[in-house]
């Protein structure tokens, strides 16, 4: 019986084997290699847009910043516009006010009586002056109750003078507000109403 010497065949089969694992391996090799690739272009891709979707997000940002910061200023503006009005407006409303003050002043001020000084701190008044006598005085106090644009006289002191007869006297007094005032007027105004009718 004749022998066959199989053994270049295996060898050859092996030979082909192993080059179809090889290029098995470097296809797949090839196509991981690619699909890295492509996943990293795809994720920079990505990665850039949602970069600039941020960039313009913070331009944004920026803008409305700008604008708040405007607004915040304007308000600003807007209440010392507010406040400046309001003083305008006390100021146009307290200015014939210091003129029936003095006219007050005249008027409620006794025969007898005349001021050294006179001093304003706020709504207060004080009142330097010598008077003939301690009931002039007192008569200076009366008016100023009686008044109008005056009110709370309040002695300080009251001194002999030199003279035997002057006394030398310092005196407070309120003015009366702009809403007293109105009052004032509203009810001098007002009807008067008799009982039961």
């Amino acid at each position: 019986m004749p022998q066959i010497n199989l053994l270049p065949w295996r060898a050859e089969k092996r030979k082909e084997r192993k080059l179809k694992f090889f290029i098995a391996l470097g296809g797949a090799t090839a196509l991981a290699l690619l699909i890295t690739g492509v996943g990293y272009v795809v994720f920079e891709s990505m990665i850039s847009a949602q970069q600039h979707r941020n960039e313009l997000l913070q331009a944004r940002i920026k803008d409305l910043d700008k604008q708040i910061e405007e607004i915040n200023a304007l308000q600003s503006a807007k209440q010392k516009f507010i406040s400046r009005m309001e003083i305008i407006e006390k100021l146009q409303h307290s200015r014939p006010q210091i003129v029936h003050v003095f006219d007050e002043i005249v008027k409620t001020l006794p025969d007898g009586t005349y001021l050294t000084a006179v001093k304003e701190t706020g709504k207060r008044l004080r009142f330097d002056g010598v008077a003939q006598s301690s009931t002039r005085v007192s008569a200076f106090m009366r008016n100023i109750d009686a008044s109008d644009y005056l009110k709370n006289p309040e002695l300080q002191v009251v001194a002999a003078g030199n003279n035997s007869s002057a006394s030398n006297f310092v005196l407070f007094a309120d003015e009366a507000g702009g809403d007293e005032l109105a009052d004032q007027g509203q009810a001098a105004k007002a009807p008067l109403r008799r009982g039961g009718k």
